[in-house]
């Protein structure tokens, strides 16, 4: 049997056994989560998601780039339309360790720095081969991106694929400081 079928094997037992039609289009915790495409890094399997918890947005690396930033743009007004005016409360950057974007880095520079919409030659300021860093960076990039609600609560994690665990880079803080 080739794995489409497989999956649609597991889609009818998904119907029959753990559907639930009255989940709401908007994550019942007001969460984002940002994640790398690497299998071994689902964000729901990693964090324990249930279903209807979180949105999950994934791209190459977990990393922020004009199109993440557009879909959280769209995301922003879909909630407004869905009657959540506040939108999402919470943004979680995870990216991970072995990312398979170290090798992006290194064999296509040009095809990554545009996916991250840099010059290739500003590559390594974007700390690519220490996630530790990268997210730190990310976290800091979208605190400069003021189409972002001020309010929005965001954090830095890093999955280790080693261990399984995740550790917290940067705690979740509101995006900036409101003056009051």
């Amino acid at each position: 049997m080739d794995f489409n079928h497989v999956m649609l094997d597991r889609n009818a037992d998904f119907a029959n056994n753990a559907f639930a039609p009255e989940l709401k289009m908007m994550p019942s915790t007001g969460t984002v989560v940002v994640g790398c495409v690497d299998p071994r890094v689902d964000p729901a399997n990693v964090l324990g998601l249930k279903q209807g918890e979180a949105a999950v947005i994934r791209n190459v690396g977990g990393r922020i780039n004009k199109p993440l930033l557009e879909t959280l743009a769209v995301l922003s007004v879909v909630a407004k339309a869905a009657g959540r005016p506040d939108g999402a409360r919470n943004l979680v950057l995870l990216q991970h360790t072995d990312c398979g974007i170290i090798g992006c880095h290194r064999h296509a520079p040009a095809l990554l720095a545009k996916h991250l919409g840099v010059e290739a030659d500003a590559l390594d300021e974007l700390a690519i081969t220490e996630p530790y860093e990268a997210v730190a960076l990310d976290v800091a990039a979208l605190r400069a991106n003021k189409d972002l609600p001020d309010n929005l609560i965001v954090s830095g994690l890093v999955y280790d694929v080693k261990t399984g665990l995740v550790k917290t880079v940067v705690p979740p803080a509101p995006l900036r400081e409101t003056a009051g």
